[in-house]
């Protein structure tokens, strides 16, 4: 059974007294605990087709399944609520509070959760989250003391906080160098083969898509081509990720 299944989905704009058609019945399906690289060029309605799978906007027409429930007609509120509680987001610009610690920034989506946490456990996973990301000792740093790679591995442990059984990352490695990108997607294969995330990467690099184990090929909102390994596409070997104490890769 598939956890994500789209059917015949489209997604019209209206600018004024003009249609703009993004996406032209896309139909896909996603089974738990793959990683997937979601990859088209700028235009091509990749982050149309996210915000949709992702519960941030809702398709003009076609079925959106999730977990066996049809999602894609959920009021505002149920998808704030499906958000929250099983699904993670990681970005480009990492979109942590400036004035707020790493701890403080991973912790920060367990206030909004429906279920009471106390202060004691919230801190304790947000450590422990932390932790999971080589960056135990950086539990007081706010971002302007972190590089680049050490922001967006504290976006991912916030992402991760709730525990969601999905997790979306839209062009994750777009701010970050050659080396710091290659740490960073080799711990979403880390956290995708150990703790069974089923991972969505969206991307417009090939270099990126690489690291998944499967790419859907998105243009002119119609899905033109798909690869799993084993099919000529080559993923990127998930070598096991070990941080220093310093939080550095080794």
């Amino acid at each position: 059974m598939a956890l994500i299944e789209l059917k015949h989905i489209f997604k019209t704009y209206h600018i004024g007294d003009m249609r703009v058609p993004v996406l032209k019945g896309v139909s896909l399906q996603i089974g738990a605990g793959e990683l997937v690289a979601l990859m088209g060029s700028s235009g091509s309605g990749k982050s149309t087709l996210m915000n949709i799978l992702g519960c941030l906007d809702r398709p003009t027409s076609g079925e959106y399944w999730l977990n066996e429930k049809e999602v894609g007609r959920f009021s505002a509120d149920d998808r704030a609520s499906l958000r929250n509680h099983s699904m993670g987001f990681v970005f480009q610009s990492f979109n942590l509070l400036p004035r707020a610690s790493a701890l403080e920034n991973v912790i920060m989506p367990l206030s909004y959760s429906a279920s009471y946490i106390s202060d004691k456990e919230a801190r304790g996973r947000g450590r422990e989250m932390l932790g999971r990301v080589g960056l135990q000792d950086r539990l007081d740093h706010e971002p302007s003391q972190l590089s680049g790679g050490q922001q967006q591995r504290v976006a991912i442990a916030r992402a991760l906080i709730n525990h969601p059984p999905v997790l979306f990352a839209d062009e994750p490695t777009g701010n970050l160098d050659s080396n710091t990108s290659s740490e960073v997607l080799k711990m979403f294969q880390q956290l995708n083969r150990e703790d069974g995330i089923t991972i969505i990467l969206v991307t417009h690099d090939p270099v990126v898509a690489r690291h998944a184990r499967r790419v859907i090929r998105i243009s002119d909102g119609v899905i033109v081509d798909e690869a799993e390994e084993g099919s000529g596409h080559e993923p990127v070997p998930s070598d096991e990720v070990i941080f220093s104490d310093s939080g550095e890769l080794r």
